[in-house]
């Protein structure tokens, strides 16, 4: 068996170095709590957040007045609004004014316009405007610089495999030190674990390049571990029937359309939404946030391609633009449009749809940052009940901190040496190291990704059904244990690979079981055998759990 390298003892081990993760580290070192950060890759650089942001979702009482309610409602009317539990919106709002000042305070630009704050994007003509621009290309740097300095433990290159816990509460965590070649175990013991592990990317095959699975708007390393970790150890999942699919600059698979200031058109050049007749700054066209499908059914159609058009921008809007490129991290665009020597004042740009990810559908949490499994908080992505992109990781995981910090003294670290489920899962990992030979990780993560789109797809061309599900689900415990018998890693990145490929084999297992408990038709969710939408599921909120190792999909309300 692979060695066990070290064995940490700590207050609080928070499993992923994002923003959710980096703001709860902050928040419990504040209070004197020791803290212990794992992440796979690098806090300065790392997750969906890595390369910047350019729109923070708050209330500011001194631009918006002091009727929090008017912004509240404009949230959860929008698109990131709909499926979320509104008590936990609201706490998110109440805190967003605090935490946009401390980032302003330790060196991230929430005021990069005349040093004031601006709000622009994502908004209707004559709405209130939500998205606080900010320049956010430096936001990892500083929060991991925060966290050290408040004596923070960050031990980069560190994956989590395994959520460790005694049935009762979470103890602490199995990690992968990858930093090395050679493979080799972490046993981390805490009285409280934080999860803030991102999204679940690389669960369908690539939209726009089927062959090259990283190509994704979020980060591919974001690979559904929290989701599928905290639902293995009893933790309630949500929202997981619901997919999203994000759009943007086609085969350049990225985030951040907000940050384009132009029109959609058709290839004759006339407009596609009503929204707007001239882009600028202060209002640009809102068409793919309104009818994010549009692209696929235009496409269907035979009226696509449809491109974002900024010719008509004056100059000074274009170069705010650029500006803004360069703060949400779409730096490499801007690069290979140097190299390239392309200029949008000239030359549109062809955008489409993308693949089915999960982006705010995942562990269900309580107003303190708690989740069903006590010991176990989680913020940022992997959350299924409350968003708000950047901005909602970053509120939660200070709400996170904040509340493990006043709690962690009454709970006792328990050693996790000894724990059944260390052994077996220290055991399983390392048999697929030792195995002599054997498939690599890819045609497993190949295999899933076919399945989902296959059985489990998310439309406009894509439809559910009973059949469809089951049969998918068949083939996808299937294919587990295939991976389980003959997948062979040969290093500590490959084991890094495959742990993630199990971790996104139980996250789409999850997908399907609740896919097929919701019988009706709503967004992409698509159900041919139930076309209809059912009003009586409004003001539910679907979920998923284990229980007596049995998953059990059930409906709740929403918490008001």
């Amino acid at each position: 068996m692979l060695p066990i390298s070290k064995t940490i003892e700590t207050d609080l081990v928070v499993i992923g170095g994002g923003i959710g993760g980096l703001m709860a580290a902050i928040s419990a070192a504040e209070q004197g709590t020791r803290v212990v950060v794992l992440e796979k890759a690098d806090t300065r650089r790392s997750g969906s957040g890595g390369g910047g942001c350019d729109h923070f979702f708050c209330y500011l009482p001194e631009v918006h007045g002091n009727d929090l309610d008017v912004i509240f409602q404009e949230l959860m009317e929008s698109q990131i609004g709909s499926c979320y539990d509104p008590l936990l919106t609201y706490q998110f709002m109440k805190m967003s004014s605090s935490i946009v000042r401390k980032w302003q305070e330790w060196g991230i630009n929430m005021k990069p316009y005349n040093n004031e704050f601006v709000f622009r994007g994502h908004a209707f003509p004559g709405r209130p405007r939500i998205w606080l621009k900010y320049d956010g290309h430096n936001q990892k740097a500083v929060l991991t610089k925060k966290a050290r300095s408040l004596g923070v433990t960050i031990l980069n290159h560190h994956d989590v495999l395994e959520l460790l816990h005694d049935g009762t509460r979470a103890l602490g965590a199995l990690a992968l030190d990858n930093s090395r070649s050679e493979p080799s175990f972490v046993l981390v013991q805490s009285r409280c674990v934080m999860m803030a592990s991102g999204t679940a990317s690389r669960l369908y095959t690539p939209m726009s390049t089927p062959s090259t699975m990283f190509n994704t708007a979020n980060s591919p390393a974001n690979a559904g571990a929290g989701h599928a970790q905290a639902l293995r150890a009893g933790a309630r999942l949500v929202n997981f029937e619901l997919p999203y699919r994000h759009s943007g600059h086609k085969y350049w698979t990225r985030a951040g359309k907000g940050t384009w200031i132009g029109i959609f058109k058709y290839p004759d050049g006339s407009n596609v939404g009503p929204f707007i007749t001239k882009a600028t700054k202060e209002v640009s066209d809102i068409t793919s946030d309104v009818w994010n499908n549009v692209f696929t059914d235009m496409a269907r159609e035979g009226r696509a391609p449809i491109y974002m058009d900024c010719s008509q921008i004056d100059e000074e809007d274009f170069q705010c633009m650029m500006k803004d490129f360069e703060s949400e991290g779409l730096t490499s665009f801007l690069n290979y449009m140097g190299k390239r020597g392309l200029d949008l004042r000239k030359q549109a740009v062809e955008f489409g749809q993308f693949e089915p990810y999960f982006l705010g559908r995942g562990v269900e949490i309580g107003v303190d940052g708690q989740t069903t499994l006590p010991g176990l908080y989680a913020a940022g992505d992997v959350v299924g009940n409350v968003r708000g992109a950047i901005a909602g990781a970053a509120v939660y995981g200070w709400i996170c901190g904040e509340n493990i910090g006043k709690r962690y003294q009454d709970l006792e670290i328990k050693p996790v040496a000894d724990l059944d489920l260390t052994r077996e899962r220290m055991e399983f990992f390392s048999s697929l190291y030792e195995r002599k030979s054997g498939a690599p990780w890819q045609e497993g993560n190949w295999g899933l990704q076919q399945i989902l789109t296959d059985y489990a797809g998310a439309g406009p061309e894509r439809v559910r059904s009973e059949t469809l599900l089951s049969a998918g689900l068949k083939n996808l415990r299937e294919l587990r244990e295939l991976c389980k018998a003959e997948m062979k890693v040969s290093n500590s990145h490959e084991l890094m690979r495959a742990a993630e490929v199990f971790d996104l084999l139980d996250v789409g297992e999850a997908i399907m079981l609740c896919a097929r408990e919701r019988r009706e038709t709503r967004g992409l969710h698509i159900r041919k055998d139930y076309p209809f939408t059912n009003p009586l599921y409004n003001k539910k909120i679907f979920y998923i759990e284990r229980r007596n190792g049995e998953y059990v999909v059930g409906m709740r309300d929403k918490y008001k």
